[in-house]
């Protein structure tokens, strides 16, 4: 599945090809995506003007003055910048044609993806309006995801820790991927008691969680089976990963054989020696 760094990728490669465009047509090929696509929204996005293109977790919002579209990836999904009129493929879904002469297609092979449009506050949408802090900064130095907000809502919890990052309701976008990374910088096992947590290794993980999704929107992303970005290049994070997928080869660190377990049906990956 797209992670958060997959999503701001694709949000700042679309955003510049977006922003102040008008959407000339809105073609619905296959409406039945992990929610149906509402069946009168071309009629609804045909000649309004994309006023913004936003990201809250792992969903974009594309801002119009009479509501907010929301798009998810789902597990295998991509958004692809194309010349208008570009032939379809089997698993292309829904295109917004612009005014400009290009459109923006929904590549969705299993499906799992989402197209809605939410009128008023976007974020009171049903989808965003439990989602827990951003783990990243805004452009306004806003920070909702900070070591004491980690430490408070890890008190009495006997939940694993790796689980516990990953839960959206406590911070968004934290997918199995740069949780197994992030965990790995920080020094801290993926199956350690979320309460078991100082104050101080809260501050190490929440740096690392920030350093680790930083560093993968640097380098593209991940690339594990079909991600690209809006112009159809793929990720090279992957080539730079401490643990995730290498159970049974040496720690880049110490040389000892990583590990591999279940959490959760999602496979962990940790380093017995360099992490406690």
């Amino acid at each position: 599945m797209p992670e958060l760094p997959e999503v701001e990728i694709t949000r700042r490669g679309l955003a510049a090809h977006l922003t102040g465009l008008t959407v000339a047509d809105a073609v619905i090929r296959h409406p039945r995506l992990r929610w149906p696509i509402p069946k009168n929204l071309t009629k609804l996005l045909r000649g309004q003007t994309i006023r913004a293109l936003k990201r809250r977790g792992k969903y974009l919002l594309v801002e119009f003055d009479h509501g907010t579209l929301i798009l998810h990836l789902g597990m295998s999904g991509s958004l692809r910048i194309l010349p208008a009129g570009t032939p379809p493929e089997k698993h292309d879904h829904f295109d917004l044609v612009l005014s400009n002469g290009t459109l923006v297609r929904l590549r969705d092979p299993r499906r799992f993806g989402a197209v809605l449009l939410h009128g008023g506050d976007v974020h009171t949408h049903p989808l965003l309006a439990t989602l827990g802090p951003e783990p990243l900064p805004d452009k306004f130095g806003e920070d909702g995801f900070n070591a004491r907000y980690l430490h408070q809502a890890t008190r009495g919890r006997s939940i694993a820790i790796k689980q516990l990052i990953m839960n959206s309701r406590v911070v968004v976008g934290v997918g199995n991927i740069y949780a197994n990374e992030a965990l790995f910088r920080a020094g801290i096992r993926p199956q350690l008691a979320a309460g078991k947590l100082s104050l101080p290794r809260c501050a190490k993980l929440v740096a690392e969680i920030r350093a680790t999704l930083t560093e993968a929107i640097q380098l593209g992303g991940s690339t594990l089976r079909d991600f690209v970005n809006a112009s159809g290049q793929p990720g090279y994070f992957q080539q730079h990963y401490w643990v995730y997928g290498r159970g049974g080869e040496p720690c880049r660190k110490c040389g000892a054989p990583i590990q591999q377990i279940k959490q959760g049906q999602r496979s962990s990956f940790y380093c017995k020696h360099c992490q406690k």
